[in-house]
């Protein structure tokens, strides 16, 4: 059972970024997940692109970024330039008039083009966008914060793009409130990997390397 890691870099400690990251690396985190919200898609400000930017230079692992933003077609080359071939960009399809334009921007950048659907989004509205994405971001929660209770509907949602994955050739990710029973639960099913906040990896009062073991002796 093969699953991938993906920190919140939300819910770092800011007063020693650079260590965070080290720690991260050396336990073995398999990207940085980015959540860029404006304030107007979300009802939050969040991480900025001099975060990223700075996130992505000290780095050599993929970056994960997660556009929580009103019509990003409008300043998806900010991001673009920050960023390096084969990381992720997801927008949310809501937010723009024509998503698929800002997709096809990642595509043309190199970068791996994704949708994050909201806990409200049926699967039937985003069904077309899902033959030219290459990653699918179940939100668990309502974005726009951390430490949110899981929605239980979702797991329903996540059973079918399940059905759909092989057929479109997307992978999928978990993203809010990931416990380790919900890892134990959907990763076997064939959820790809899991984004990690608070409730698993920041702030648990343990060295990232153990918590990360930890998570990982669950492949077994």
């Amino acid at each position: 059972m093969e699953f991938e890691l993906n920190a919140s870099m939300m819910c770092a400690n800011y007063g020693h970024l650079a260590r965070e990251i080290n720690e991260l690396e050396e336990g073995g985190i398999d990207s940085f997940h980015i959540d860029i919200m404006d304030g107007r898609f979300v009802p939050n400000f969040a991480m900025s692109l001099n975060d990223l930017s700075y996130i992505a230079s000290v780095t050599f692992k993929p970056m994960d970024v997660h556009l929580m933003v009103e019509h990003p077609n409008n300043t998806i080359e900010l991001f673009i330039r920050n960023l390096r071939k084969g990381d992720t960009i997801y927008i949310h399809p809501e937010a723009e008039y024509h998503p698929s334009t800002t997709l096809q921007k990642v595509i043309d950048a190199g970068m791996v083009p994704g949708i994050a659907i909201n806990p409200g989004t049926s699967i039937e509205t985003v069904k077309e966008m899902l033959k030219i994405v290459d990653k699918v971001l179940v939100m668990s929660v309502n974005p726009g914060n951390a430490g949110q209770m899981y929605l239980p509907y979702v797991g329903e949602k996540i059973d079918k793009l399940l059905k759909l994955k092989e057929r479109y050739g997307f992978k999928i990710y978990w993203d809010g409130a990931c416990s380790g029973s919900k890892i134990l639960e959907f990763a076997p099913k064939g959820v790809d990997g899991f984004i990690l906040g608070t409730t698993l990896l920041f702030g648990r009062g343990r060295g990232y390397k153990e918590i990360l073991a930890d998570i990982r002796k669950m492949r077994v």
